[in-house]
């Protein structure tokens, strides 16, 4: 699993900031979080061919978070994309994305795409991971997501030796949390096997605090949460439902995170070292992320 930041920025772009979009990478899955302008030369920066995305999820309606959707999926359908694009995001979402597509009648898109709109908290499960989401506090519908890798169980082969068992198909029971029995003796699931604990990515942007937010980050590996502004501008922050730094810090210790990387930083600032330090009094295990910054957790 690899995270990949295409844009740390709030909503203005700057020499150094791309606006905010991060790309998730996982087995045969890239996820694109959001889709800011200038996020196609972003991919070519990172050396990321557009066509690997599998799913879009769009956090809110605001253009800041989806101009750069439209020119993607003209560039998909000029390469031949093959997959079913999936996009995701709150209640509107078709129509908005419907809108943005026919505002440019000659400009078809001759791709497969699917746009679903999020009514319930876990919205895609397959065999490895799940994708949840629940609604922030930014004045329109928006939602902040997780990814959830699944528990994974890895066979004990030194246990396993004692039955003169090595590689065989019944093993697949034991992988799958079954008792198996071989030559008349049961083995146990619970002895031949180490259950390994799946990931969790959270991404919280364009909120102020609120609840829902602790809940979503709950127990996550890695918290990927905005941070606007320094706590001077609290007042500002909160009038525009943004969050500054502190409260980044004070949702991954509520949630008792492993790790929490700042994003979606205003123009106002070159440097983040302000933003860090302030963070870092309440919850130590904080970095601030850069475009082009990878990270795995």
């Amino acid at each position: 699993m690899k995270i990949t930041f295409l844009g740390t920025g709030a909503m203005t772009p700057t020499k150094e900031r791309n606006p905010f979009t991060v790309l998730i990478s996982y087995k045969n899955e890239n996820i694109l979080v959001d889709c800011a302008e200038g996020t196609q030369r972003q991919l070519k920066i990172a050396d990321i061919s557009p066509t690997k995305i599998t799913k879009i999820l769009i956090t809110h309606h605001h253009g800041d978070h989806l101009f750069g959707l439209h020119p993607l999926l003209l560039s998909l359908s000029s390469s031949q994309y093959s997959k079913t694009l999936e996009i995701y995001g709150p209640r509107g979402i078709k129509r908005t994305i419907t809108n943005l597509i026919n505002f440019f009648p000659k400009q078809s898109i001759d791709i497969k795409y699917n746009i679903k709109e999020i009514t319930k908290e876990k919205f895609f499960e397959n065999k490895d991971f799940t994708l949840e989401a629940v609604n922030l506090n930014h004045g329109i519908s928006c939602l902040g997501y997780s990814l959830i890798e699944k528990d994974k169980r890895r066979i004990n082969l030194k246990y396993l030796q004692k039955f003169n068992l090595k590689k065989h198909p019944i093993l697949k029971g034991l992988q799958q949390g079954k008792n198996i029995t071989w030559k008349n003796k049961k083995i146990l699931a619970s002895k031949a096997t180490t259950i390994i604990p799946g990931k969790k990515i959270t991404i919280i942007t364009d909120t102020s605090f609120c609840q829902n937010a602790v809940k979503l980050a709950k127990n996550s590996n890695i918290l990927i949460c905005e941070s606007t502004h320094a706590e001077e501008l609290k007042e500002k922050t909160e009038q525009y439902k943004h969050l500054t730094s502190k409260q980044a810090a004070q949702i991954a210790k509520k949630a008792k995170v492993e790790k929490l990387i700042l994003t979606h930083f205003s123009q106002r600032y070159k440097s983040t070292n302000q933003l860090v330090k302030e963070a870092k009094t309440i919850f130590k295990n904080t970095k601030a992320a850069k475009d082009f910054l990878t990270v795995s957790p």
